[in-house]
């Protein structure tokens, strides 16, 4: 079956945007991915509008992929803070191949501005391998095929 027959709805990609796909989502999700957890120090790190993080927290939390934990400082009442869930988490290799794209294009002279390094010491390197363990060049070609979910296309 072509591509062109499938039904682009069911594409895993079109999913994924409809949570990822708004200003900021993926912004806010690597900022709580790194450790950045409360609504105040997420508006000061980002330069975001509260109503605009309010919302843009809402759908991770809806989508699954940030829950909310409640924290008291002395004297103030609770508030919330952000944690990814374990779902949140499948995405930093997205993420990291994201940031590999903008260091390897758009990180000027300078270079990276943060490099992903694991609890070894040695940086992460985002890559494409099959399932057999092959590691694809950007030269490889691949192709896609219908999975098990795919629809045809209603004419």
């Amino acid at each position: 079956m072509d591509w062109r027959e499938l039904d682009s709805a069911t594409c895993s990609i079109a999913r994924t945007m409809t949570v990822l796909g708004e200003p900021w989502t993926v912004l806010v999700l690597r900022d709580v991915l790194n450790g950045v957890r409360r609504f105040d120090e997420l508006v000061d790190h980002l330069g975001i509008a509260r109503n605009v993080l309010t919302r843009r927290l809402g759908t991770l939390v809806e989508a699954g992929l940030v829950e909310t934990r409640e924290y008291r400082e002395p004297g103030r009442r609770a508030r919330r803070e952000y944690r990814p869930t374990p779902t949140g988490r499948d995405l930093r290799p997205v993420l990291l191949a994201l940031m590999a794209f903008g260091d390897r294009h758009s990180a000027g002279e300078a270079g990276p501005p943060a490099i992903a390094v694991h609890e070894c010491g040695a940086p992460v390197a985002v890559q494409e391998v099959c399932s057999d363990g092959h590691v694809l060049t950007p030269t490889d070609r691949i192709r896609m095929e219908p999975g098990p979910g795919a629809r045809r296309r209603s004419a």
